[in-house]
């Protein structure tokens, strides 16, 4: 039985960004362990009052991983522009798709990983208290990837790492302010609610909310996933686009 050629070069691609990541210890600690570090800090900050954290605690649980996935993405991606890697790949018979799509699956797997350790360890250690303790970590997980996959789309529009760097400021911070986690969305104007209403962290923020009373998977968030995985392919789906040689 033949194997399919595309499935056997984005597999050799997400080999070559994994080993290449694993090479890289400041990375790994900054997915592994910095969000990890944050939430810690946030509970012994609060010390005085534990029920803030059991209230914000899960809405951090998904904004930490989802603004580092998308910095170390973004910054990696850059860097393999700058070092003309992707130029040569780009002069293989590996299509834009298939490049891509191995990219994604390397920094989804260091996604999962980093969702799955951040999530044990405020579940665990710092006894954050959730009523659906699965229905987090799927939306952790979830927001972990849509942070790898703007960072792949953003890289498109950097010509150096610190240019990646500046773009969390532009793509993070607005939907950090709008998701709800500072206000409720419901009580904000008009104008600041609708375009809550098309950023995809208002929608993470949403989950984790009901996550702390809501047991299972109810309908808001069947909605919210089909929105994420929306987001997320359109931005897969956008960054193949915006893939090309720079060298005539």
């Amino acid at each position: 039985m033949s194997t399919n050629p595309t499935l056997i070069r984005t597999a050799a691609t997400a080999r070559r960004v994994l080993q290449q990541l694993g090479h890289d210890r400041r990375s790994v600690a900054l997915m592994l362990i910095v969000p990890s570090v944050l939430l810690t800090l946030f509970k012994y900050v609060y010390t005085g009052n534990i029920h803030l954290f059991d209230q914000i605690g899960p809405q951090l649980l998904g904004i930490f991983p989802f603004i580092i996935m998308f910095l170390v993405t973004s910054v990696t991606m850059v860097r393999e522009r700058t070092s003309g890697t992707l130029e040569r790949l780009l002069t293989t018979p590996l299509a834009r798709g298939e490049l891509i799509a191995g990219y994604a699956i390397a920094f989804g797997a260091a996604a999962l990983v980093q969702a799955l350790v951040t999530s044990a360890v405020a579940l665990g250690p710092l006894g954050m208290t959730v009523t659906s303790s699965w229905v987090i970590l799927v939306f952790a997980v979830l927001d972990a990837l849509l942070g790898t996959a703007l960072g792949l789309l953003m890289s498109a529009f950097a010509t150096t790492e610190f240019q990646a760097v500046q773009f969390m400021p532009a793509i993070v911070l607005p939907q950090l302010l709008l998701c709800g986690l500072l206000n409720p969305r419901d009580q904000m104007s008009s104008v600041l609610r609708w375009i809550s209403d098309v950023l995809p962290l208002s929608y993470v923020t949403d989950a984790f909310t009901r996550a702390r009373t809501v047991s299972g998977l109810d309908a808001t968030m069947w909605r919210d996933i089909g929105i994420l995985l929306g987001c997320l392919i359109a931005a897969l789906l956008l960054a193949s686009t915006t893939l090309r040689r720079r060298s005539p």
